[in-house]
């Protein structure tokens, strides 16, 4: 096994069709593991997360030199002020983070990792800290035996929930099966409610439709109407400051043009009423991101847009509906299963 090491964006680019490749067959496929994601990412630091960082993106190499993990990492001043090695998308915007590389190589690819950071041309780090790690990853327990062999300091720590939809492939299945009733029920009407300003109107021009993005051309308004929705709500304001909204841009533009952005509105007479920002891949929703026009409220246009977006999800045959981190009660209420991220720190004696 080679290792070899990245340290600036030029060299990094042009290894988007290897990188991705290797990331299908990996223990963790996620979009935040994207090689467009993750370069869109670097760019800006994750809407000026970091004020500085030192990429370091560790690519491990067979002796045909076909690719086999890779560890993207970056130093930087962790929040403690400590010299840190992260992951590229730590940690605000990127739900699920992890190294990357096949089940069966990712023991082997780990050790060979610790073995390089003890290295003297390895950056002057205190801390590999690790965020939003899925509890699932067999990353945390391979890497906590390489760590003890060297007699590291390891700590575990759970950060959020992570609900998610196992989708049966069916909308009616799915509501009697997953839902409970008195949800059911709700869903049901609220998506009836709704579809009947339609049917009391001329066919022509229908006050409510829904839709997900497809035009290239009209991708840039369509971003910036999301954004608008997302600004609504006071805290996400204060959240999407000017490099934020550059990044989210940014991160939509490119998920758009490898075909996995899905952008969704619902419309009533015109008028944008609610958005979601999810991605459409791996056979997978990742539910990102939302926004609500308030003064649409009486039409529950959330929970109707959802619903839309949930029976798509089951007539196009998606297995899973993941809402990514955060345990708002609604998401269970739509049926979803608990998980939960893990944060995995590791301190060099």
């Amino acid at each position: 096994m080679k290792i070899e090491v990245i340290r600036d964006l030029v060299r990094l680019m042009p290894l988007a069709a290897e990188w991705n490749a290797l990331l299908q067959e990996s223990a963790s496929a996620v979009p935040f593991l994207r090689h467009e994601y993750q370069t869109t990412w670097w760019q800006t630091l994750g809407g000026e997360e970091w004020p500085r960082g030192e990429l370091h993106v560790v690519l491990a190499h067979r002796d045909d030199g076909s690719l086999l993990g890779i560890a993207p990492l970056f130093l930087t001043d962790d929040q403690q002020g400590l010299p840190a090695l992260m992951l590229l998308g730590s940690i605000e915007i990127s739900d699920y983070l992890d190294v990357i590389a096949r089940p069966a190589d990712l023991p082997a690819f780990l050790e060979a990792l610790l073995e390089h950071l003890t290295e003297p041309d390895s950056p002057s780090w205190q801390v590999l800290d690790l965020y939003n790690l899925l509890d699932s990853s067999p990353t945390l327990p391979a890497l906590v035996e390489a760590a003890a062999k060297r007699g590291w300091k390891v700590a575990l720590e759970t950060l959020q929930h992570c609900p998610y939809i196992p989708l049966p492939g069916d909308w009616e299945t799915y509501l009697a099966e997953q839902v409970d009733k008195k949800q059911r029920h709700e869903i049901r009407r609220k998506m009836r409610r709704i579809e009947e300003l339609n049917a009391r109107s001329d066919p022509q021009h229908q006050p409510v439709r829904w839709y997900i993005v497809q035009d290239a051309a009209s991708l840039d308004m369509e971003i910036g109407k999301f954004l608008q929705l997302m600004a609504n709500d006071p805290e996400k304001a204060h959240f999407l400051t000017e490099p934020m909204r550059a990044a989210m841009g940014g991160v939509m533009r490119v998920a758009f043009d490898a075909g996995w952005l899905q952008l969704a509105f619902l419309e009533v007479n015109g008028e944008k009423a609610a958005g979601y920002l999810n991605f459409d891949y791996d056979d997978h929703i990742w539910v990102y991101n939302s926004g609500l026009d308030f003064r649409f409220r009486e039409y529950s246009p959330g929970w109707v847009l959802l619903g839309y977006l949930l029976q798509w999800a089951n007539q196009n045959q998606r297995s899973i509906f993941d809402f990514m981190r955060g345990d708002e009660q609604y998401k269970y209420k739509f049926g979803a299963v608990d998980r939960r991220v893990m944060r995995l720190t590791l301190t060099h004696p």
